[in-house]
């Protein structure tokens, strides 16, 4: 067999890195924002992953169901 080539990935992704800086201006009185800002990044790419599961979940639902009443 070859060599393979898979290498995970590694570092921090946008958000993360946004939340960082968020957090360091927060702790050092740069900003007042609320947690709920300074969080954010994180919650926002949560929720979106929500909602991308959501509409996945209900377009194989409407397939399943479409096909399934092709077959009677």
């Amino acid at each position: 067999m070859g060599k393979s080539n898979f290498t995970p990935a590694t570092g921090l992704f946008l958000p993360g890195i946004v939340f960082i800086v968020f957090l360091i201006l927060k702790l050092t009185g740069s900003i007042s924002w609320s947690w709920w800002w300074v969080t954010s990044p994180l919650w926002i790419v949560a929720a979106l992953c929500v909602v991308a599961i959501a509409i996945s979940t209900c377009y194989v639902v409407h397939q399943v169901r479409r096909n399934n009443k092709n077959y009677r």
